[in-house]
């Protein structure tokens, strides 16, 4: 990865930008995947007919990669079965059913202690109690990530706000109404870390968010020698946390290996929201903000929902009209986001918003045989070569497409987007990696 290769494209964020976070409604029924995060499922600590409130733990973290469930709403668990999941298609999930009293799990008997005097260690333990993951897309367990290996001395923090996908700008919301909890967020993340050197990349599509949250450091004045944003060109994708680290500092994680092995870590925006939350408010994470945009700007909104919420509730909220042209839903940006089969389906912990599409973005053309062209290669901000691990995976030689580092791939989906014979590179990348892994 010596040279970061971008691409350039219309990024639609005029629809939502100017749209402040609303609060959606409570839905009748939370539908709480035990998946929602990378590593081991959680675990049921509760049993249908139980009574829960907004915030109960319903599952517990099953080993060491995992993470706590809580429920989004107050009510009685009805059932725990297979349902619809956003992204697996089908897994087992706990179904809440609402009483409509949004009571919530009561504070009283937590000790009151002050923020500036706990522990890493105490810090650590509030995030993991709160089942924070990170809210970027990979969902991978925020306690781990906080916890390297001894070894590997933490020295820079980045904080990610670059948002880059297209349509996406609930982190963009989220910086510029909540500057000042972010702020606090990233300090508790660099006190348990021990890092030094703390970066918040933004790109520059979003001048007023680097000013709110400049303004912010600066009435704060936060104790870190060096606590700067930055701001990065606007192009795709800038937010991948390889290109953040390669972009800002000019160093580079090698293949195989994790931006720890450097001594960075990468956390997201709203993840660093979440931190603050868990910590100076004991909440868990059991809603966060996503972006509800696409080809319909009439309902297109960003809104802090619950975790658990259909999609039928949300569009239902926005106001989507059964007369519209809906041609494709996607859970996530165009970009690495999935089309959706089941409305039903819920948003979990890593969704970062919801398109709607229309038949203006439906693509008839045919695919044809690679020509050589190597627009992939040039594409790949990786520098992989996706044309020989696709034509690996579509002869089923995944011996051979194994030596292509397909893992190092961060699916962003631009050699997809660049190929002129619309060949489903990506998809054949993830095909790949699945068969790999399972061999």
């Amino acid at each position: 990865m010596a040279d970061i290769n971008f691409i350039h494209f219309p990024d639609f964020k005029n629809i939502t930008k100017n749209k402040k976070i609303e609060q959606a409604p409570i839905p009748k029924r939370a539908i709480l995947p035990l998946s929602q995060h990378a590593g081991a499922p959680a675990e049921p600590v509760v049993n249908p007919g139980d009574s829960v409130k907004t915030g109960s733990l319903i599952a517990q973290a099953k080993g060491l990669i995992s993470a706590n469930l809580h429920s989004s709403i107050s009510g009685r668990v009805i059932a725990i079965e297979e349902s619809p999941h956003p992204i697996i298609g089908i897994f087992k999930a706990i179904l809440i059913e609402s009483d409509g009293q949004d009571a919530k799990v009561s504070l009283d008997s937590i000790p009151v202690k002050d923020v500036s005097a706990l522990s890493k260690e105490e810090i650590t333990a509030l995030i993991k109690e709160a089942g924070i993951v990170g809210l970027g897309g990979a969902a991978f367990p925020l306690f781990v990530k906080l916890n390297p290996p001894p070894a590997k001395k933490i020295n820079e923090l980045i904080i990610n706000g670059a948002e880059c996908e297209p349509f996406l700008t609930c982190d963009h919301r989220l910086m510029l109404e909540k500057p000042k909890e972010i702020i606090l967020g990233v300090q508790l993340m660099a006190k348990v870390l021990g890092a030094k050197d703390i970066i918040i990349g933004i790109e520059e599509n979003k001048i007023d968010a680097v000013e709110r949250l400049n303004s912010s450091i600066f009435a704060l004045k936060p104790q870190i020698p060096n606590f700067k944003v930055k701001i990065l060109k606007t192009q795709y994708p800038q937010g991948g946390e390889k290109q953040l680290i390669k972009t800002l500092l000019n160093k580079e994680v090698p293949s195989g290996g994790l931006p720890f092995d450097i001594g960075v870590v990468v956390n997201n925006v709203q993840t660093v929201f979440a931190v603050y939350e868990a910590v100076y408010l004991r909440k868990p994470l059991y809603e966060r903000v996503i972006t509800v945009s696409g080809s319909f700007p009439n309902i297109a909104k960003n809104i802090l929902v619950r975790i658990g919420t259909p999609i039928k509730d949300i569009l239902d909220y926005c106001g989507l009209s059964p007369k519209d042209s809906v041609y494709k839903i996607i859970m996530g940006g165009p970009m690495t986001g999935v089309a959706q089969f089941n409305l039903n389906a819920p948003v979990i912990k890593g969704t970062s918003g919801i398109l709607i599409l229309d038949k203006k973005f439906k693509v008839k053309e045919e695919e044809f045989g690679c020509i050589r062209c190597s627009r992939c290669i040039e594409a790949c901000p990786l520098g992989l070569m996706p044309c020989a691990i696709g034509l690996s995976a579509k002869k089923e030689r995944f011996d051979i497409a194994s030596s292509y580092d397909p893992f190092d791939c961060i699916e962003c989906g631009s050699c997809s987007y660049v190929c002129p014979s619309k060949i489903p590179l990506v998809q054949l990348v993830k095909l790949a990696k699945s068969k790999i892994k399972r061999q």
